[in-house]
């Protein structure tokens, strides 16, 4: 990179046109963001099990805060057409994948706003073999966060990751440049919707596909938006927030994941200020950290 993103670039941020703008939603005259972060104490209990009606309701009550609705299936009804063909993009990582919870409650509310089953997939690595990805006309961006040894944070961002046919490619710099995933052929202009999953994340690691569940913490939360980068940018807060507690202000994050504020400062991708971005906090308050 010619550039270096300095801590006044990051502050700085760009703003972002959200896609509800396109699809007629109602918005607020204001430069900012709109992110939503939705917690419920009965999401996950203390063996780690999801509740899918409990998750359900937070992504219901998520999506109609996000654009300013009453009704979840009227506005999925907004976010796609009958005619789409949808393609669910999770995450399966072993150790802590996407809840299928999440996954049956997207699918049920595209179902209800008029999308034909045979047309929805939910898929993470066969996804450039997969023939619904393959002729999608739209995208949701789902997965878990966690720390990632390369570019120190994964969220909605790195999620787009199985649509490149060389991964190797986006791996420079850590993992810098990661926006460009969303110039992909299968990707580009497609995201209706980008959910983080922060109800189990994970806090710590020590390298390449490191998991232990002392570093996983029952936050019970989701992280819902238009930009993909706004919402990786507050759950990164959330992250760094978390080490703090448990590590110090030292060891607040393990290097710079850089890759979220290059994605607004040199692609435009979205916006990584957060004083840029509207932050509505719903649900349980508890250790919300932002």
């Amino acid at each position: 990179m010619k550039k270096v993103i300095t801590r006044r670039d990051f502050m700085r941020g760009s703003t972002y046109a959200v896609l509800g703008v396109a699809l007629g939603f109602p918005q607020k005259q204001t430069k900012k963001v709109r992110v939503v972060l939705i917690r419920h104490q009965d999401a996950v209990d203390e063996n780690a099990r999801f509740n899918e009606k409990i998750i359900q309701q937070m992504l219901d009550e998520a999506v109609s805060a996000l654009f300013e609705q009453d009704d979840p299936v009227k506005t999925f009804k907004k976010l796609v057409k009958p005619e789409d063909i949808v393609g669910i993009k999770s995450n399966v990582w072993a150790y802590i994948p996407t809840p299928k919870e999440l996954e049956k409650g997207i699918e049920r509310r595209l179902i209800d706003a008029g999308v034909k089953k045979e047309n929805i997939s939910v898929d993470d690595r066969g996804v450039l073999r997969n023939s619904v990805f393959q002729k999608s006309t739209a995208l949701i961006n789902v997965r878990p966060m966690r720390m990632h040894y390369l570019a120190g944070f994964s969220g909605c961002l790195k999620n787009y990751i199985t649509f490149a046919k060389r991964y190797s490619d986006y791996h420079p710099n850590n993992c810098a440049d990661l926006a460009l995933l969303f110039r992909l052929p299968h990707v580009k202009g497609k995201t209706r919707l980008n959910i983080l999953s922060v109800l189990t994340p994970q806090f710590h690691a020590r390298g390449p596909h490191h998991f232990n569940r002392r570093y996983v913490w029952n936050y019970k939360g989701l992280i819902v938006g238009t930009d993909p980068v706004a919402v990786d940018a507050v759950g990164l807060e959330i992250m760094k927030a978390k080490r703090r507690e448990q590590f110090g202000k030292s060891r607040e994050m393990p290097g710079v994941p850089r890759h979220v504020a290059i994605a607004d400062v040199k692609h435009k991708l979205g916006t990584s200020d957060l004083n840029k971005i509207d932050l509505v906090r719903l649900g349980w308050k508890e250790e919300i950290l932002i």
